[in-house]
């Protein structure tokens, strides 16, 4: 059986030592080209990238990714520009991991079948889906599994251990635990210490699936939680091209510099 290119990247990560970087961007953010030749870019420094399709009411996000949506919705990003973003990104980059996420809502709407059609012809490898729960994703995560795309479950501070004990049972390559309640991108409400402790009880459960931690995750704190299989870092990259646009700067050229700085923080 051939090892998944998300599964391989977390096997390299571990032989090194360290959690895998994630990083997380809107597609069109801040235009078309710039999306993809940001992704090029920040693809030498990060293991697994996520690749948000837009949605005019991301309920989880906050403002800096809300921003990010807003700025790629005005330039008229549609989901047919992001499949196409991805493909050309899969193509320059084959062996990279690239995970789609964004609302189930425009997945209905494309149909489900039309739009997992749409993720093997761009090479996606895996999704996150943020409004389709466990049990109510059990459908259609084993529609992915057959595609060969990795359906990421999620886990919260509030899930209980019995319905932990289901999702992580149910979940494919990669488990994504939310380190605090609330919307992504604010400031860690909980402190590193507690997260980890949290992150281990899951651990625990079964230690051989993949763990990564997202939300409030910055420079500032990606070191103290360096102990997770994977860490995700979104918002920080959103802000960024939004100072770069206010500055007059050059957003790839940022995030990219960015990126380079949350790896040697984990490295």
């Amino acid at each position: 059986m051939t090892i998944s290119p998300i599964n391989l990247a977390f096997k390299n990560c571990k032989k090194e030592k360290r959690p895998a970087l994630i990083t997380f961007t809107v597609a069109g953010d801040n235009t078309k080209k710039n999306s993809f030749k940001i992704l090029n870019s920040i693809a030498k420094h990060t293991d697994i990238l996520e690749l948000s399709f837009l949605h005019n009411c991301p309920i989880a996000d906050g403002g800096q990714i809300q921003n990010s949506t807003y700025r790629a919705l005005k330039n008229g990003t549609t989901l047919k520009d992001t499949f196409q973003i991805a493909k050309k990104f899969k193509k320059n980059n084959p062996n990279k991991p690239l995970i789609l996420m964004g609302y189930y809502n425009l997945i209905y709407q494309s149909g489900e079948n039309s739009f997992l059609k749409n993720c093997k012809l761009s090479k996606v490898d895996g999704l996150i889906v943020v409004d389709l729960p466990w049990p109510e994703n059990k459908k259609f995560a084993k529609k992915c599994k057959k595609k060969s795309i990795s359906f990421v479950q999620l886990l919260s501070p509030t899930t209980s251990k019995e319905r932990m004990k289901k999702i992580i049972k149910d979940s494919h390559d990669m488990i994504y635990y939310i380190s605090m309640l609330s919307t992504t991108g604010g400031k860690l409400k909980v402190s590193p210490k507690i997260i980890l402790e949290n992150y281990d009880k899951i651990k625990r459960i079964n230690n051989s699936k993949n763990l990564v931690i997202g939300f409030g995750i910055t420079v500032k704190t990606i070191s103290a939680l360096k102990k997770a299989d994977g860490l995700v870092v979104g918002s920080a990259l959103c802000k960024e091209i939004s100072n770069s646009l206010n500055n007059g700067q050059n957003p790839v050229t940022n995030v990219t510099d960015i990126v380079k700085k949350l790896r040697k923080k984990i490295s």
